[in-house]
């Protein structure tokens, strides 16, 4: 009887092997198996992740060294190098992409309603990341002149804190290029960085009810149409809105928007954001949101 799993074994355990079997049913992953199982191929890889193993003989050399472990994974043994090449070339990937959206599926449900604080709206987080890669051994990732690297770009999905959108560049593409074809949901609340401010972007957004937070550019030109109350007792020290006063930047985001100002005691430093107004106009009658 086992008594403490291991971290990797309660992973593994997520997953549920009547539903794995079904899909191993349904796209025939054991057709030309040769004795290697589906469920031992996709623990083998997944040990491949949690491990960040580089090759396939660190994978095969990692199982045989829990080899007396392997059969609380659902294992009899460990594959070798061969088997595992095979394998990978062989084996549709459908079966785990099912199994990918259906744990996915499983998690965000399991998430739902464990959140102390929570919004009426979906909120959202966008952002990128550079991971850097050795221009020799990833001749296709050129980011710069010197430098090899891949982009992910990310939006968080804070229901169920899992990815809603994943987009990969090779070629330094801009933040807010890939914004621009993001497809999200009217009411939700989109955060993100400086890197994100496009003023055509926020009017389509604005158009399209839906709410975004990020940090003003330091050369905005604008005017201060309305100052409005700020809570008492609370780190905000201005509430105004504004419109833009700079033609080009006028002419894409005509709407008035809202700056408010925030202090951040932690790092002593006061912090300007820039959000859709909650007023907007609607078939010229002004309405409330």
């Amino acid at each position: 009887m086992v008594r403490h799993a291991s971290l990797f074994s309660q992973i593994v355990g997520v997953v549920d092997r009547n539903q794995f079997a079904r899909l191993v049913s349904e796209h025939y992953s054991e057709r030309n198996a040769k004795g290697f199982k589906s469920w031992d191929h996709f623990v083998s890889m997944l040990f491949c992740q949690v491990a960040q193993a580089k090759s396939l003989r660190e994978i095969s050399g990692g199982l045989a060294s829990a080899n007396g472990k392997l059969r609380h994974l659902g294992m009899t043994q460990p594959p070798s190098k061969s088997t595992l090449s095979y394998a990978n070339q062989q084996r549709p990937c459908e079966t785990y992409q099912s199994l990918f959206y259906q744990t996915l599926t499983r998690c965000q449900h399991l998430a739902l309603g464990k959140h102390k604080f929570r919004f009426k709206n979906k909120l959202l987080s966008l952002d990128s990341s550079t991971i850097s890669l050795c221009l020799g051994l990833f001749p296709w990732a050129k980011f710069r002149r010197t430098k090899g690297a891949v982009k992910l770009h990310l939006l968080l999905d804070h229901d169920g804190y899992l990815p809603s959108f994943v987009h990969i560049t090779t070629d330094g593409t801009h933040d807010v290029t890939v914004a621009r074809d993001l497809n999200i949901a009217p009411e939700s609340i989109v955060a993100m960085d400086r890197a994100y401010n496009d003023y055509r972007l926020f009017s389509r957004w604005t158009q399209e009810r839906i709410y975004f937070v990020t940090r003003t550019k330091s050369n905005a030109a604008y005017r201060v149409v309305e100052t409005r109350e700020v809570p008492q007792n609370r780190n905000i020290i201005s509430n105004e809105l504004i419109e833009f006063t700079d033609k080009k930047s006028y002419e894409k985001c005509p709407h008035r928007l809202r700056k408010i100002v925030v202090f951040d005691k932690g790092n002593d430093r006061y912090i300007e954001l820039l959000t859709k107004s909650y007023d907007i106009w609607c078939n010229n009658n002004r309405r409330h949101l």
